[in-house]
Formats: C-alpha cells, structure tokens, sequence
C-alpha cells in the first residue's frame, strides 16, 4: 500500500517523482481527445474531416479552438466557422497544441482550493506562452515554431502536479520561498530532493507527449544545456523572465542571444499585452 501523502514530510526524503504519479488514475491518464486525435492525424488513410469529428464529439472544447483561431492569436481576416477548415488552414501541429493546452488546463482545475490561484498560475503560464511565441515568431524557423506556444503554456505544469498530490508540502514550501533568497527549484530540490520541472518533464514522458515539451521543461533551469532543444528551452526561460518582469542584468545575454533589441523586446510585450486579455478568457474561462 502507497504511504499516505499527508505523512510526508519535508527532509524527510521518502519521497519520489514516481510517488507523486501512484494511485492517481486521472493524473497518470494522458487527455484522452488529444490522442484519438493524433492517431487520426497519423493515419494517413484519414481526412482533416476525420479529424474534425474527433473535436466536434467535444461541443465546450470545439467552441474554444474557433474562439482561438478566430481570435488575434492567429489574425486571420476572415471567419472560421468549422473545426476542419481550422485544421486546413493553421495545420495539425497547431491543432494539436491547442487541443493539449486547453484539456490541461481542464484535467487540473480541481487543485485543491486555497492552496494556489490557479487564475494566477495560468495567467502567469499564458503569459509566458505569448511571449515565447512572439520571440520564436522573430527568431526561429516556422517548423520550430509550430510547439513554442505549447512549451511556455506547460513550462511550470510540475507545479500543478506538487500542490494536487502534496498541496501541504507545496502550500508549506511555497511560504518558505517567499522568505528565501533561494530560487523555488533549488529550495525543492534542497527539501524534496527534486524540483517541479523535473516533475513536469515526468508527467510529459508519463503521457507521452512530443520530446521537446519534455525536454524544454527538463532544462529549464539548465541554461547551459547543449543538448536537443536547448533553443526552445532558452526561448522558454527568456519569455518567462520577460511575463515576470525578472529584467535584471543577466538578462541581456539572453536577449542578445536572440539578437532582441531594446526596440524589438518593447514590440514584443506590446504584442503580449494586446493579445493576452482575450486568449487567456478563452484559455480559462471564468469559472
């Protein structure tokens, strides 16, 4: 039988990443749409109306994917009525990420109350995501593009996953950051032994999902990382020091990096301010 989480404590060290994903069937179950949905896109003997039908089971989710594409995060000019028109039009790598961005949110709306503002926390992630895309729109390939949204929108989702399976651990080490000079990550490593990105990056390869939003939270805290998806990783840890407002000195080699001028870095908070009211209502409705 697992050890009850609330006998945990912290430095007590009995405590694992695996622990956090035991006996939690709705946690370690990967969002059920989003991969019938891929296994549709893959089949090439299916069509974008195959996919179509996938979402359309769904009515509250199909509403949000048009409100999305028909909204300045896309600055299409004319209506898009239809979920298979969407797909025609923005791609389903795009889809796709949208489709997992939205079902995330839903699958950790019950963290247990008081114990973090998720209206807070999403509003900080989709601020992130905003920024990491204007940064990749400006910097990077289209190919590279197309998962940059979804990488910023889950770069914290470790969070999530401490404050619903251990929210008195969490609610209690989240007080002690406050008082702390320590960075989060290294306060949870230091009592838990691990961090909320390495936990992220767990609940990502638990669900399978594409390597570089596994990797892109695995190296979040690893600026000197090397390996594959650094790029995106580093666009990741720019644009959320930029939603943070974290504009210390260190901050310019990373903008310099990306070659963002002063200019450019205003033009791209101005892109997130105007975007960001109408994407987050749509990301998290009022609930």
């Amino acid at each position: 039988m697992n050890k009850p989480y609330s006998s945990f404590s912290l430095n007590s060290n009995d405590l694992t990443i695996s622990d956090l994903f035991k006996g939690d069937l709705q946690l370690s179950s990967p969002p059920a749409i989003y991969f019938q949905l891929k296994k549709v896109i893959d089949d090439p003997n299916k069509t974008t109306a195959d996919a179509g039908s996938v979402i359309d089971k769904d009515p509250g989710l199909t509403m949000r994917l048009l409100k999305l594409v028909n909204s300045a995060f896309f600055g299409f000019q004319s209506q898009i009525s239809t979920i298979s028109r969407a797909i025609s039009i923005i791609g389903t790598q795009e889809l796709q990420n949208l489709v997992l961005g939205t079902l995330i949110i839903e699958k950790f709306s019950n963290v247990p109350a008081g114990s973090i503002s998720l209206n807070d926390y999403w509003a900080q992630s989709v601020r992130t995501a905003l920024a990491a895309k204007e940064i990749s729109k400006r910097t990077q390939s289209a190919e590279k593009r197309e998962t940059i949204f979804i990488c910023g929108l889950l770069h914290e989702i470790g969070k999530l996953v401490l404050f619903r399976r251990i929210p008195e651990l969490a609610r209690e080490i989240s007080l002690l950051i406050e008082s702390s000079d320590e960075t989060d990550s290294a306060l949870e490593r230091r009592l838990l032994g691990f961090d909320h990105y390495q936990v992220g990056a767990e609940l990502s390869r638990l669900w399978k999902l594409p390597e570089v939003i596994t990797e892109s939270i695995a190296q979040h805290n690893a600026p000197y990382n090397t390996g594959p998806f650094n790029e995106t990783a580093a666009i990741v840890r720019l644009a959320a020091k930029l939603s943070k407002m974290e504009l210390e000195d260190s901050i310019d080699n990373e903008l310099g990096r990306f070659n963002i001028s002063q200019s450019l870095l205003v033009e791209i908070m101005n892109s997130v301010h105007d975007q960001f009211e109408e994407i987050f209502a749509i990301f998290y409705p009022k609930r």
